[in-house]
C-alpha cells in the first residue's frame, strides 16, 4: 500500500478550518466594537467606560485561557478528534448568542448590564473554542504528518488563522456596506457618547450580522471533523496499533508505517508522562515562545486596527485594514514555502528585528512630524514580519517541540500562557494607546506603546539565538532523545 498525498491534505485540510475559526472568532471584534460600544452606551442601569469596552473587546480571551488549559486533558482522555468536534460545538454556540445575546431572557434590542454579562459569556464559550483549536489543530496536524512536510502543514494552520481575520474583515466590510460606524464622542475622563448623527444601523444591527456570520464556518468545520481519523500517535500511546497502522498506512505507505509506529512506540515507554520528565528547560522554552508571540503587541494591533488607522487620518479605515490583511497572508505564505528550507530560528530571529523596526518606527514618528503614510507602512513593516516569522513558527514549534508522552499536557500549559498574555496585551493596549502627557497628550501613549513592543521584540529575538534549538528535519520521536540529553 502506497502513501496518499491527497489523504494528507484533505485531513490537513479540515484541522486547518479549525485555525480559519481562530482567526475569524478573534478578529470579528474589529469591525464590530465599535457598534458594540455604542450600543452599550445606550444604557441606563450602568455607564459603560473605556475600561469597560476594553474588557468586552477582549472577554473571549477569557475562553481562550480556559479553552488551552483544558486542552491537554481532553486531548489525552478523549481523543484530538472529539476534542475538535467539541470545540466546533462552542464556535457555533458562541457565533449564535453573540448574535443575538437576549436569547429568551432579555428585552431585544434594550442595553443593559445583565445583557452585557450574557454577551460576554457567549463570546467566553467561543473562546474557550478557540483556546482548544489553538492547542489541538497544530498539534494534530503535526502528529500526522511526515517530518520532512509537518513545519510547511503546520505552518499552513496560521495561514488558515491570518486567512480567516481577512475573511472576516471583508466580511465585516461587506455588512457594513453603505452604512457608516458610530461617532463616539468623549464628554468625561473616562465617559464616552453616541453623537446624535451617528447611523443607528450599526448600532442595533451591524455587530450581531459580524458575530452572526461566523456560524456557517463553525458548522462545516463540526461536520466535516467527523470524517477525520484520530491522530496515529494518539492512538499508538493509548495501545490502539491497529488502528494507527491504519492511518500511517493511508499517509505513508505500508513500509515506512511499519518503521514510523514502531519508532513512536518506543517512546511510549522511555519515560513516564509527568511533566517534567525531560527536564524544566523543554517546558520554560515552549512557555516563552507563547509569551513572545504575545507581548511583542501583534494581536492589539490587529484587534484594534481600524481605530488605529483613522486616528491617522487615513481615508477609511475598513480598506487600510483589508489591505493589512492581504499584506500578512501574502508574508504567511513566505513562511510556509521557507521553513523547511531556511529552519525556524532563521525566521524567527529575522522577524523579531523587522518587528523591531516597525515598532519604532510607528513609535518615533509620534515624535516627529512625518507624513501619515510612515506610521502605516511601520505598522505593515511590523505586521508583515510577524506574519513570516513568530505567527506560524512558534506554533510549528509548540506542536513539535515536546517529546510524545508530554505532548498534550505541555502543549496545553504553554498555550495556555499565550492566551493569558493575549489577553493581558489586548486588555492593556487601548488605556496605554490613549494615555497624555504633557504637550504630548495622547501621542505620548502611542509612542510608549510601540516602543514598548519593539524592545521586546529585541528581546525575543535574543531569547531565540540563546535558547531554542532547531527542530528543522527532525521527527517527533527525536525530541524525546533531544530532551533526556539536554536534561
Amino acid at each position: 500500500m502506497k502513501g496518499s498525498k491527497i489523504y494528507l491534505f484533505s485531513i490537513v485540510l479540515v484541522a486547518v478550518l479549525g485555525g480559519l475559526l481562530f482567526g475569524y472568532d478573534t478578529a470579528v471584534i474589529s469591525g464590530a466594537e465599535k457598534g458594540l460600544q455604542a450600543f452599550f452606551l445606550g444604557a441606563e442601569d450602568f455607564t459603560y467606560t473605556d475600561v469597560i469596552h476594553g474588557i468586552t473587546s477582549s472577554s473571549a480571551l477569557l475562553g481562550c485561557i480556559l479553552g488551552s488549559a483544558i486542552s491537554g486533558i481532553l486531548a489525552s482522555r478523549f481523543g484530538r478528534k472529539p476534542a475538535l468536534i467539541f470545540a466546533g460545538i462552542l464556535f457555533l454556540v458562541s457565533a449564535l448568542g453573540s448574535y443575538r445575546p437576549e436569547f429568551f431572557f432579555f428585552a431585544y434590542g434594550k442595553p443593559t448590564l445583565s445583557l452585557l454579562v450574557a454577551f460576554n459569556v457567549y463570546r467566553i464559550i467561543g473562546g474557550v473554542g478557540v483556546g482548544l483549536a489553538s492547542a489541538i489543530c497544530p498539534m494534530y496536524i503535526a502528529e500526522v504528518a511526515p517530518s520532512n512536510l509537518r513545519g510547511t502543514l503546520v505552518s499552513w494552520n496560521q495561514f488558515a488563522i491570518i486567512f480567516g481575520q481577512l475573511v472576516v474583515y471583508f466580511v465585516n466590510f461587506l455588512i457594513l456596506g453603505e452604512h457608516t460606524n458610530p461617532i463616539i464622542e468623549k464628554i468625561g475622563e473616562t465617559v464616552y457618547a453616541v453623537s446624535p448623527s451617528s447611523d443607528p444601523w450599526t448600532i442595533n444591527t451591524g455587530w450581531r450580522y459580524m458575530f452572526g456570520s461566523e456560524a456557517f464556518v463553525a458548522a462545516i468545520f463540526t461536520v466535516l471533523v467527523f470524517f477525520v481519523p484520530e491522530s496515529p500517535r494518539y492512538l499508538a500511546l493509548k495501545g490502539e496499533d491497529t488502528r494507527a497502522m491504519k492511518t500511517l498506512s493511508r499517509i505513508n505507505g505500508s513500509a515506512a508505517a511499519a518503521g514510523i509506529l514502531a519508532e513512536i512506540k518506543s517512546t511510549v515507554n522511555v519515560k513516564s508522562e509527568r511533566l517534567f520528565s525531560f527536564g524544566v528547560l523543554v517546558i520554560f522554552i515552549g512557555v516563552m515562545l507563547s509569551v513572545f508571540q504575545q507581548a511583542v503587541g501583534i494581536n492589539a494591533v490587529l484587534y484594534y486596527a481600524p481605530r488605529i488607522f483613522e486616528s491617522m487620518g487615513m481615508g477609511n479605515p475598513m480598506v487600510q485594514t483589508v489591505l493589512m490583511g492581504i499584506v500578512n497572508i501574502a508574508f504567511t505564505l513566505v513562511a510556509v514555502f521557507t521553513v523547511e528550507k531556511l529552519g525556524r530560528k532563521p525566521l524567527l530571529i529575522s522577524g523579531s528585528i523587522g518587528m523591531a523596526v516597525g515598532a519604532f518606527g510607528v513609535a518615533i514618528s509620534n515624535i516627529v512630524e512625518v507624513p501619515a503614510v510612515v506610521p502605516v507602512v511601520s505598522i505593515m513593516v511590523y505586521s508583515a514580519s510577524f506574519m513570516f516569522s513568530w505567527g506560524p513558527i512558534c506554533w510549528v514549534l509548540i506542536a513539535e517541540i515536546f517529546p510524545n508522552t508530554i505532548r498534550s499536557a505541555a502543549v496545553a500549559i504553554a498555550v495556555a500562557f499565550q492566551w493569558i498574555f493575549n489577553f493581558i496585551v489586548s486588555s492593556t493596549f487601548v488605556p496605554m494607546y490613549n494615555m497624555s502627557l504633557g504637550g504630548m497628550g495622547t501621542k505620548f501613549g502611542h509612542m510608549f506603546a510601540y516602543a514598548l513592543y519593539g524592545a521586546i521584540c529585541i528581546l525575543a529575538a535574543w531569547f531565540v539565538y540563546r535558547l531554542v534549538p532547531e527542530t528543522k528535519g527532525r521527527t517527533l520521536e527525536d525530541m524525546t532523545a533531544l530532551w533526556r540529553k539536554n536534561k
